[in-house]
């Protein structure tokens, strides 16, 4: 048996220009990518990676003291196989000031290489390692972004259906009228067809009475979702919209953990939940997924569907994963997507590894 007592832990910050990609033009991520890289080394020599990307987060140095001075010396000397002990100590810890936020995404970076420590050390990809349901789950093609306008979103929307991708995501609100929204939608309809879906991120733009009497109006192009029309913390909003209209109503990437999430699953009204995996890490994700499978709630995870999927693989209420590309220039390997699938890799762990020049050349001084 592996000794996987963990001796060492490592943060590196990084920060990475953007790839020359045109389909990624008009995002709202600022101009660099701000990345947070845990490496924990176990006795025998297997080390694992979890990473965080903060989007537009401007908190990378503060994660990374918050690992390194108050979290590495209580995980250093312990056993990686003691996950569950592990989550539930940093987060004993750190509750009077934390229960979210920094503390809670410096925990998940954690939490995610000690997942990948365990794959490793038993030879299994991490999603056989919890229980193989599928080797494929449907993604969408997200990015649509409110930044380059309703030509744009056309454009790139047709850009995915012709890549295979049954399903795309633009975003809404935030420019100051919700008929320009409507017309967006249109345009996206219009160049796609009937028979794609249409998932509507509003990225909480919204009062829950503006959602509604725009959801109404979007309900004549048959949009399959629309995305956190509120604050989080709204949750009365939420279940209005809910409530108000025909199409679905979805949420959750912005909440931390199951606690957070307690007023949307007691209230069963969102048929999709979307947590979000730098939010408490693999551990909660998984956690969540079974209580909103109690509740006949499906699983379509924030983002990062290169770490998503092993859930997703897992777990018998999967729903989509979300491609927005992000990322993909930065791995040795990624999981495959084709025809709208994205394929479980089969790579001890979650199989990710950072090419060698992004670690060595784009270190945060």
């Amino acid at each position: 048996m592996n000794d996987l007592t963990i001796r060492a832990l490592r943060t590196t910050l990084l920060r990475l220009p953007w790839p020359e990609d045109p389909w990624l033009a008009g995002h709202p991520l600022g101009p660099m990518r701000d990345l947070v890289v845990v490496e924990v080394e176990t006795a025998s020599g297997i080390t694992g990676m979890g990473y965080l990307h903060l989007l537009t987060l401007p908190l990378q140095r503060t994660i990374g003291l918050c690992i390194e001075e108050a979290m590495a010396p209580r995980v250093i000397g312990r056993s990686a196989t003691e996950v569950e002990g592990i989550w539930q100590d940093l987060w004993r810890m750190s509750v009077t000031g934390g229960r979210g936020g920094v503390t809670m995404m410096a925990q998940s970076a954690i939490d995610i290489a000690l997942w990948d420590i365990l794959g490793k050390s038993a030879g299994l990809p991490l999603h056989r390692l919890w229980g193989h349901v599928r080797s494929t789950i449907p993604v969408y093609g997200s990015g649509c972004f409110r930044g380059s306008l309703g030509e744009g979103m056309a454009a790139k929307a047709r850009h995915f259906v012709e890549g295979g991708y049954k399903a795309i995501k633009m975003q809404a609100a935030h420019i100051g009228d919700w008929r320009q929204d409507v017309r967006n939608l249109r345009m996206v309809r219009d160049a796609v067809g009937p028979d794609v879906e249409i998932m509507i991120d509003i990225n909480m733009g919204w009062t829950a009475d503006q959602a509604i009497i725009a959801g109404r109006a979007f309900e004549e192009y048959d949009p399959y979702w629309i995305e956190e029309p509120v604050l989080p913390d709204d949750f009365s909003g939420y279940l209005r919209c809910a409530e108000a209209l025909t199409t679905r109503v979805v949420g959750g990437e912005t909440h931390f953990g199951r606690a957070d999430l307690k007023p949307v699953l007691e209230n069963p009204r969102l048929p999709i939940l979307q947590p979000d995996p730098m939010r408490g890490g693999l551990t909660e994700l998984r956690k969540i997924a079974t209580v909103a499978d109690t509740w006949g709630m499906t699983i379509a995870p924030h983002l990062f569907p290169e770490l998503n999927v092993h859930l997703l693989a897992s777990i018998p209420n999967a729903a989509w994963a979300e491609q927005m590309g992000l990322l993909d220039d930065l791995w040795v390997e990624h999981p495959r997507i084709e025809a709208g699938m994205i394929h479980a890799q089969e790579t001890p762990g979650h199989g990710l590894a950072f090419r060698p020049e992004v670690m060595r050349d784009f270190v945060l001084k």
